[in-house]
């Protein structure tokens, strides 16, 4: 596949090289060679991107509903005839296996189609309240031009689902991708394009925090959904908090999992590597604590390296990898430097995957045991993972409440009315019970996130019910 030699920007209907050269680059992670120089939106053309958006804003806002629906089910038929290049362009760029690309990258039409038939519904069921002199109307209106920013991990599904939500609730977007692997999220102006949107409905820039700055502070952005790490989250909430502006935000988690004394092992010992290794370890609900009863510790953790053993760590575009390298090599460093933190503070780092003999930027799971739990509250965005044990229920309660984050929680237990009650006492917003996946409980359930991992929930209702405000409409009468 030929890779698209430079991002592209969107804005006002036209495509332009972004041009401010960056002193960076998008680099394949399997084999650390440089793609292509990182390139950023400057500010004039970020300003037209903004102006484009404020003017394009009130004719799409008031559009009719079937024309938003026809742009929904157009834009998703695009994307659904590209599934193989998004695929190949997010491994190429992020690491993540080829297996798990091809099997997200159905998001990104079926997010739009999901945005249409939450559009049919609330349509189909307009809020009203009786009054003493008439309905009182309960409108949900769309709250103006939003700024969408998302990272590294699984960009092009990121975007999909909050791209679609926010132009079927009748904003208009301006993306910004990750600048370290955008190449995909640029597909979607292909898609803009194919269902005809209005020049300025939909855009893209491209750059750094920076970038994404200037389009959080501009007050004609009228909402954020920002997807990223805590440092990007708290500069996005103090930029929206000068003007109050709504903002979604889904950071990161340094998530529990635990594991009770009558767990089946076998089943637990696969849910910890999986919480290691999907998206290499790169994705906010991986594995961050192991909590596992002191009385099971021994053979859950034999049944863990055994498992770890035979994972296939290699190039992300072999049809036969299990895990790929880590996105880029400062990052890498980065890792290294966290694992060689905490067996600075006593921990003893164990891997046993074995690395390819490639020249990418590979690093096998590793599990830290010995720490202070104290001592492992920060998250580690990576197949990196740290071990403490426990006595009591309570005892792995309050281990898996004492980190600041909430987004994810793992339990097993042969107990599920156990599993469930512990389940409903961590702090976090998707708690999972003898399990891990990516995907959801259910499609309709909501992703929540508590303390350090964001604000808000993000989900089918939820992301779509973001994008609107809510205005009630009514007769008073006397007083």
């Amino acid at each position: 596949m030929a890779m698209r030699a430079t991002p592209i920007d969107f804005i006002d209907g036209a495509r332009a090289v972004p041009s401010t050269l960056l002193d960076d680059w998008i680099y394949s992670p399997n084999t650390g060679e440089r793609l292509q120089q990182q390139r950023a939106s400057a500010p004039h053309e970020v300003e037209r991107a903004l102006a484009a958006a404020d003017r394009a804003f009130p004719a799409w806002s008031c559009s009719p509903i079937e024309t938003r629906l026809a742009a929904m089910e157009a834009m998703a038929a695009h994307m659904a005839s590209r599934l193989s290049e998004i695929a190949e362009l997010e491994s190429s760029t992020t690491g993540v296996t080829i297996r798990f690309t091809r099997f997200v990258s159905v998001i990104c039409h079926l997010a739009f189609r999901a945005a249409a038939g939450m559009l049919r519904d609330r349509a189909a069921n307009p809020g009203a309240l009786p009054g003493k002199h008439g309905a009182v109307e309960v409108l949900r209106l769309p709250l103006g031009p939003a700024a969408l920013i998302v990272p590294w991990n699984a960009p092009a599904p990121l975007a999909a689902h909050k791209i679609a939500n926010a132009l079927a609730a009748g904003c208009v977007a301006i993306l910004k991708p990750s600048e370290a692997a955008p190449l995909a999220c640029d597909l979607f102006a292909d898609a803009a394009e194919a269902a005809g949107l209005p020049a300025g409905v939909f855009q893209i820039v491209h750059g750094r925090g920076d970038v994404g700055a200037r389009l959080v502070a501009d007050p004609r952005i009228k909402a954020v959904s920002f997807t990223g790490g805590l440092r990007g989250g708290r500069a996005v909430a103090a930029a929206c908090a000068a003007d109050f502006k709504p903002a979604q935000l889904e950071l990161g988690g340094n998530n529990p999992m635990i594991v009770r004394s009558d767990a089946d092992l076998d089943l637990a010992a696969q849910g910890v590597v999986d919480g290691l290794i999907t998206l290499n370890g790169q994705w906010c609900r991986a594995l961050g604590r192991l909590l596992a009863h002191a009385s099971i510790k021994a053979p859950l953790m034999d049944r863990v390296w055994a498992r770890l053993a035979n994972v296939r760590l290699t190039n992300s575009l072999s049809p036969e990898a299990d895990m790929g390298p880590i996105v880029h090599a400062s990052h890498l460093a980065l890792l290294r430097r966290q694992i060689g933190d905490l067996v600075a503070r006593g921990g003893v780092a164990t891997s046993v995957t074995p690395l390819p003999d490639l020249p990418g930027f590979f690093l096998a799971p590793t599990l830290i045991d010995g720490c202070r739990p104290e001592d492992t509250l920060e998250e580690i965005f990576g197949p990196v993972a740290a071990v403490h044990t426990f006595d009591t229920d309570a005892q792995a309660i309050g281990l898996a409440n004492q980190a600041p984050y909430g987004l994810a929680g793992y339990v097993f237990s042969a107990d599920e009315t156990r599993a469930r009650a512990i389940g409903r006492e961590i702090r976090a917003g998707d708690i999972k019970i003898n399990g891990v996946s990516l995907v959801g409980l259910h499609p309709l359930a909501p992703r929540p996130a508590w303390g350090l991992s964001g604000i808000g929930a993000e989900g089918t209702h939820e992301t779509f019910d973001f994008f609107q405000g809510t205005r009630t409409v009514g007769v008073a009468g006397g007083a």
